[in-house]
């Protein structure tokens, strides 16, 4: 009855905010009621205002093991084997056939063709029960000749009888093996280079596994007696040879072996960089300048070690072979680093020959370290565990997990989902807006709030004491939930001010949504493991006093000499400065020894430029490059305009170099009628949205503004929200018909009419439709649900790639919505920002380093480029080259490369001209007048169209476009992007 009556109110208080507030403002409910029943837990909080949508959504894996242990359901007895004679069924456009493949005989060879590809098995078990799912499969790579390698897990979902009996059964990822190249090379400086990992093309068996890492053993499935129905649902092709319904067997507690005369006094030692396989081309080596590595380094890069914070999310694993020379007892330790996160503890899952040992081994904790140190692995009681090894040949896994720390994440989402409903609460009454001259009475308006707000520091001081028991110690999480609790207590203190502090808990959501990703990072770095005779000494594992003053020292001496330095210009090579991360620069240099010298036979040195603006010191100091590449859109018309920059349109063939980039990417290269730069990677904006979420709430993917601003009642009823980064003022302005400068470039174009209608349609989405003005992280957001559509870039993209697994097959992504035209063509201009390369004046090899250009930014190389820094670094590397026919190229699966290219063809970059920089600024001063200070929004503009165009005309006098008495010496004459790009379709497709 509370429910009903709570719900009855939230749709009084919305009509009131519309009618009150804004006339056609899709308002956020209000929960409060004078009337409500008392709340006195977290729980009936939260399922309490449950809904259609909360109600609809599967429970996960611990919430069933909690109600099978309740309901006493016992492990199955038998184990059930399930083969390609068990297939009744597939969708109609895969290719399903029971051959031979890969050494073995009538398996399931299935060619997925769509995202949503299935394939549907029967199988009969003789008794109730829990069972674990082992498959055993083969990742088929090879199905036509333009598959493109992928270097993600295979991610399955599985249906149980037509449902999925939890929400891990959405994301169950089967992995690809990978092992590094054996042999390094190194470079001219004697540094070794980056080995590629190579697949590993053997059959796996692999128990089916939830995606990140939340529980250290295999899923369980519940069955009940009789016939089921598996369907297995992939966007990747697969060979299956069986499914096995294996029991599950309990891992026991640690039980010292019984003695054993241990005959070797050899002690083994295993180089952790030498490892023998991994699951994920993301988990790096690493060189380390510590005294104690082995081998050491030298003050070169040697790659002594592995992991690091790449190896940090959960199910990510390393094996290890080695050989035990004699029968016995062995204790276990390793060299460790793990000092990335202040004083938080992370966890690792130890199999031996496949099988965790004991209980403590399914999340064993390293404890935080601010050094490289020997671990032991130990008892907390700090007694070494012991070992019984058999004589001959073994294997060593380490399995990144966050198991211990699962229970407090989902109760601070718990937490987060509460705070979130009193901030929309608190929103709704105030309309976003402090107004002080109003007065609150806190027990009638909202009594609620203050129980929430009380209720949820308890849960927080609690959490802080669970956390820190896991940890072992205080973190800087636990430093962060302890003062959010001090800020809540500030806030609740004077009861009837509580909706002046909207911002203030807005402000808590984000600070406290961050703590999710810090307590699932695991990040650990390795040098050696060390398998040691029970009756035998641990080595030597940190480095001495003396050791470490000789260590730094030899690195003081190393600062002085001059090699890799920038100003060490060598004049009988081409020398190229990037400004990017030492990776995307080693394999540069590597592409350029191996296929630019001895294709044009020219030297290329290679250097990594830390800062892009020493770039201007370096030009005045007559120290400059042949060609820098990886700057920002707006460096090279800096470097035009002082006549320090090359026209790359005096080359004879730009226009087929040109050809291969959208038009609108080369407006912010355009200036006095030159082009001085081209665009290397180009960023995109895309619409993301939850499939699982529209549909629940029978939404479509919006197509058009006027779609997103129908569909934002009903999101913001269910206390959700769509996204728009407030930052982003070009959308708007080109999705109207105007442009940012006028055609001669001296002005700016913002006083147009559809200027305004732009500015006007912009600033509305926060103003009258009331979408959140400050979002700390969409990401967060858009995986825990409560913005389940919005706006962002490549870069969100690769996140959730990333760092989402369990939502894999759950999101999308969509054009950017658009605003329809006469003809009824949906525009959907953007930008988007880029990367460019530049050539310098001051360079004697202008030609050459012409060459140079287009040999990088060519389809082949780049396409190549991206392959590897893939394969070297993990899909986080994903590199959005500029060159449409190579993006195309690259593993996108086929819908989102259609997303992709759609948008593509609207691209429009905003032009530079001599103080550009000023419009950045004053649009971004005008959304803060209208959106948060209540400006008329044409005021707002037009005070910073004043603005821009006094800079830019001190611009233009400075660099002699304009004398001193105001007077044109000359126009830049900007060009005109008003079509769509349509080559974008033609050159994806060669």
């Amino acid at each position: 009855m509370n429910v009903v009556i709570f719900k009855l109110r939230r749709m009084l208080m919305l009509l009131i905010c519309i009618g009150l507030m804004y006339p056609v403002q899709a308002a956020r409910p209000n929960l409060s009621s004078a009337e409500a029943s008392p709340v006195t837990s977290l729980k009936p909080l939260i399922e309490g205002d449950s809904d259609e949508l909360t109600q609809s959504m599967e429970p996960r894996q611990a919430d069933m093991r909690r109600e099978w242990k309740n309901k006493e359901i016992i492990s199955g007895q038998e184990q059930v084997q399930i083969t390609a004679e068990h297939l009744i069924n597939h969708d109609t456009e895969a290719s399903v056939q029971a051959k031979s493949y890969k050494g073995k005989e009538n398996v399931l060879v299935w060619n997925s063709n769509t995202d949503s590809s299935w394939i549907e098995f029967q199988t009969d078990l003789p008794d109730e029960g829990l069972y674990e799912l082992h498959i055993t499969y083969h990742v088929i790579s090879d199905i036509s000749k333009n598959a493109r390698i992928s270097y993600q897990p295979i991610v399955l979902a599985m249906t149980v009888d037509g449902t999925y009996p939890f929400m891990e059964a959405r994301a169950l990822p089967l992995f690809r093996y990978f092992a590094d190249e054996k042999q390094v090379r190194k470079d001219d400086q004697g540094d070794e280079v980056r080995p590629k990992p190579k697949p590993i093309e053997e059959w796996q068996t692999q128990a089916l596994r939830d995606s990140d890492g939340r529980y250290t053993e295999p899923l369980l499935w519940h069955f009940s007696k009789g016939t089921h129905m598996i369907r297995l649902i992939s966007p990747e092709s697969l060979a299956i040879e069986s499914i096995a319904l294996v029991p599950p067997v309990q891992t026991e507690a640690y039980a010292p072996p019984l003695q054993q005369k241990n005959v070797s006094t050899e002690t083994i030692i295993i180089q952790a960089e030498q490892f023998d396989m991994k699951n994920d081309v993301a988990i790096p080596l690493v060189s380390e300048q510590d005294p104690a590595m082995t081998p050491k380094a030298n003050n070169h890069i040697v790659f002594n070690s592995v992991g690091g914070e790449r190896w940090s999310s959960g199910n990510q694993a390393l094996t290890w072979t080695f050989d035990v020379p004699e029968s016995g007892i062995y204790k276990l330790a390793m060299r460790t680093y793990q000092g990335f996160t202040s004083n938080k503890a992370v966890f690792r899952t130890i199999y031996i020959d496949g099988k965790v040992p004991f209980n403590e081994l399914l999340a064993y904790r390293f404890p935080y370290a601010s050094k490289w140190k020997g671990s032991v692995i130990s008892s907390e009681e700090g007694e070494p565990y012991r070992f019984y090894l058999e004589k001959g040949t073994h294997t060593m896994q380490m399995e990144a997990t966050y198991a211990p720390f699962s229970p407090s994440i989902e109760r601070l989402l718990d937490v987060l989902s509460v705070l979130r409903e009193v901030d929309y609460d608190v929103k709704a009454m105030t309309g976003s807006k402090i107004d002080r001259n109003r007065t609150w009475n806190a027990e009638k308006d909202y009594p609620d709030i203050i129980e929430r707000l009380e209720i949820i520091q308890n849960e927080l001081t609690e959490l802080a004491s669970e956390i820190t028991k896991i940890n072992g110690k205080r973190d800087t999480y636990i430093q962060t939930i302890q003062s959010a609790v001090q800020d809540l207590r500030s806030i609740s203190k004077n009861r009837d001010e509580i909706p002046y502090h909207y911002d203030d808990i807005t402000n808590l959501l984000g600070k406290l949504g961050n703590i999710q990703s810090g307590l699932s990072a695991s990040p650990l770095q390795l040098d050696q493991i060390y398998w040691v005779p029970a009756e035998s000494s641990f080595p030597k594992m940190e480095a001495g006093w003396w050791s470490k003053v000789k260590n730094r020292f030899d690195e003081f001496s190393y600062s002085f000499v001059k090699e890799n330095q920038l100003n060490d210009m060598d004049e009988n090579v081409l020398n190229v400065w990037v400004a990017r991360g030492r990776d995307y620069v080693n394999l540069l240099q590597q592409y350029a020894d191996e296929y630019y010298t001895p294709e044009n036979g020219v030297k290329v040195k290679v250097n990594l430029l830390n800062d892009p603006n020493m770039l201007v010191l370096a030009n005045a100091a007559n120290i400059v490059p042949d060609i820098a590449l990886g700057l920002s859109e707006d460096k090279p018309i800096d470097f035009a305009i002082r006549n320090a920059a090359v026209d790359l349109s005096q080359f004879h063939d730009y226009e087929k170099t040109a050809a291969a980039f959208a038009p609108g990417a080369l407006l912010p290269y355009y200036y006095d009628q030159g082009i001085y730069g081209l665009p290397e990677t180009q960023s995109f904006k895309v619409l993301f949205y939850r499939k699982d979420i529209l549909e629940r709430l029978n939404l479509t993917v919006p197509d058009t503004w006027d779609d997103v601003i129908s569909m934002l009642p009903t999101l913001q009823q269910d206390n959700m929200d769509f996204y728009f980064p407030a930052n982003d003022f070009s959308t708007f302005i080109y999705q109207n018909g105007a442009d940012f400068f006028t055609e001669n470039g001296m002005k700016s174009g913002l006083d147009s009419p559809e200027a305004f209608q732009g500015f006007k349609d912009w600033t509305n989405l926060y103003t009258i439709y009331s979408i959140e003005k400050s979002v700390p992280s969409f990401y967060q957001h858009f995986r825990d649900g409560s913005m389940p559509v919005g706006v962002a870039d490549y870069n969100m993209y690769v996140t959730m790639s990333v760092a989402a697994p369990e939502l894999t097959g759950r999101w999308g992504i969509a054009p950017l919505p658009g605003k329809k035209s006469e003809d009824g063509t949906v525009e959907r201009w953007a930008q988007g920002g880029e990367q460019a390369t530049v050539i310098f004046k001051k360079s004697d090899k202008q030609q050459e380093a012409w060459e140079f250009m287009k040999w990088w930014l060519s389809a082949d190389i780049q396409e190549k480029y991206g392959s590897d820094l893939e394969a070297l670094n993990g899909v986080q590397f994903r590199w959005n080259t500029s060159n449409v026919e190579a993006f195309a190229r690259l593993p996108w699966s086929k819908e989102e490369l259609k997303v992709i290219l759609e948008q593509w063809k609207w691209y429009k970059g905003v032009p530079q001209v001599p103080g550009s920089y000023f419009v950045t600024r004053e649009l971004n001063n005008a959304w803060y007048r209208t959106v948060l200070d209540g400006v008329n929004y044409r005021s707002s503009l037009e005070q910073a169209v004043m603005e821009i165009n006094r800079e830019l005309l001190r611009k233009q006098q400075e660099f002699g476009l304009v004398d001193k008495e105001g007077h044109l010496l000359k126009t830049l004459d900007l060009p005109q992007i008003d079509e769509p790009w349509e080559g974008v379709d033609r050159i994806a497709e060669k």
